[in-house]
């Protein structure tokens, strides 16, 4: 039965998902590729290391941006889209010329200001909200643990300290809720090889639930999020999407869906298992190892996984190479190399060899990444699609055309179906082998 009243995109609706709160549901057929709905950006911040290769206001990549006359750190196409942005550059503005050097808020803390500052300027319903408004999003403030809720304190603090000029502030219970809502409900945008491009606010696209077998995918054209159907969905089904990377086996994901978004999954996959032998393959040896090594081994790798990422703020690259090289031996002594915590340390180092320019370097661990990651990831996967169009250009690069062109292909054939055929990032890698 519909919910009273609900609003509804064409082909589907709001309902109330048995043990899962609010849900959205098809009404209609949908085959992988097609689109089910689009939702403008509610609001969206440009992280600051893509300032000068996007617009600060739509999102576009190109050459010859023109900057902000004040603060000369924000890039715009046009003269349009500085004006659309004004609002919401405004905040930042006069501030960044102020702090200078010091002007350092986190990626939340700017779309939290946004979002106060939209709130003020467009108190009704905006384009983004047809399904579900910012207001109704799930905060789960009651399950914040100490370490959370003092987090969410030094953000306050922060938004305070860079944006007290423009904003008037609800209490500070008030902004606890809206921090814990951003945390939950936000978006990272990233582009086709899934580096990061900025945060937004969707809210409809935040009213689907999880499922580690979802049925369809989030892309980005610029500040608009798309989703397209990677399954055939019947009328009366669920939507899902993924809130997490689906490479890791269970106890992995739920711990992660746990820590963010304060459920456990109870989806197909969770329930069976079925992919965690493969994900977790052990070396064939004479000597078979004891589970009690394999146990050893996988809290090593976890660990491992979680230094790194703390090492990345403070490491130079070539000791950060030295970490997964040391990591990847050490556990290649029992795992197989298409065990995903061994995938997961040659992609850091893939990543690592693609900052210092090491081109082989990257091929190498690239080319031993890419059949395990098509085996455990879905069939139509972002992070499959993302690392051919990286094999592709490193190839196109190193004059291997034939490689390039036949990897760039495959890329392809992901993001016709996620991205959809018009998407402008299809045309853009058309075209880096139209001449071959």
């Amino acid at each position: 039965m519909r919910a009273e009243g609900a609003p509804r995109g064409e082909g589907l609706e709001r309902f109330s998902s048995p043990g899962k709160g609010r849900g959205l549901r098809a009404l209609q057929r949908f085959a992988p590729g097609e689109l089910l709905f689009s939702c403008p950006a509610y609001t969206c911040v440009l992280t600051v290391s893509e300032r000068g290769n996007h617009c600060e206001g739509c999102f576009a990549r190109k050459e010859g941006l023109s900057k902000c006359g004040r603060c000369k750190q924000a890039f715009y196409c046009n003269v349009e889209c500085q004006k659309a942005d004004w609002a919401m550059h405004k905040l930042e503005c006069s501030a960044m010329c102020v702090f200078g050097q010091n002007w350092n808020p986190s990626e939340t803390v700017r779309l939290t200001a946004r979002i106060l500052a939209k709130q003020k300027t467009h108190p009704e319903r905006t384009q983004s909200e047809k399904l579900l408004a910012v207001k109704e999003f799930e905060s789960h403030l009651d399950k914040l643990d100490n370490e959370k809720r003092e987090l969410i304190q030094n953000d306050i603090a922060a938004l305070h300290h860079f944006y007290s000029k423009h904003i008037e502030y609800p209490d500070n219970a008030g902004l606890v809720v809206l921090f814990a809502q951003v945390n939950c409900n936000g978006f990272t945008i990233e582009d086709e090889e899934l580096s990061h491009l900025g945060s937004a606010i969707f809210p409809d696209v935040a009213l689907m639930n999880h499922s580690c077998c979802p049925n369809v995918i989030v892309t980005y054209k610029g500040t608009l999020a798309e989703v397209r159907a990677v399954q055939d969905i019947e009328p009366g089904d669920e939507i899902f999407t993924s809130y997490i990377d689906l490479l890791y086996p269970t106890e992995d994901r739920n711990d992660r869906l746990r820590d963010s978004y304060f459920f456990t999954c109870d989806c197909r996959e969770c329930i069976t298992k079925e992919k965690d032998k493969d994900k977790l393959e052990i070396r064939k040896l004479n000597e078979p190892p004891s589970a009690e090594t394999v146990r050893d081994m996988i809290k090593y790798a976890r660990n491992v996984i979680e230094e790194f990422r703390r090492a990345k703020h403070y490491k130079s690259p070539s000791e950060l190479l030295e970490v997964c090289e040391l990591s990847l031996d050490k556990m290649g002594s029992v795992f197989e190399d298409c065990n995903v915590y061994m995938l997961h340390m040659m992609y850091q180092a893939m990543g690592v060899c693609l900052y210092m320019q090491d081109w082989d370097g990257a091929l190498r661990y690239g080319e031993k990444i890419i059949k395990p990651y098509s085996k455990h990831y879905p069939l139509y996967s972002l992070n499959v699609a993302s690392m051919w169009l990286k094999l592709g250009r490193l190839y196109m690069g190193l004059e291997n055309t034939t490689a390039g062109v036949k990897a760039l292909k495959k890329a392809i054939a992901i993001m016709e179906v996620a991205h959809g055929k018009d998407h402008p990032y299809i045309s853009e890698i058309k075209n880096e082998f139209k001449d071959h």
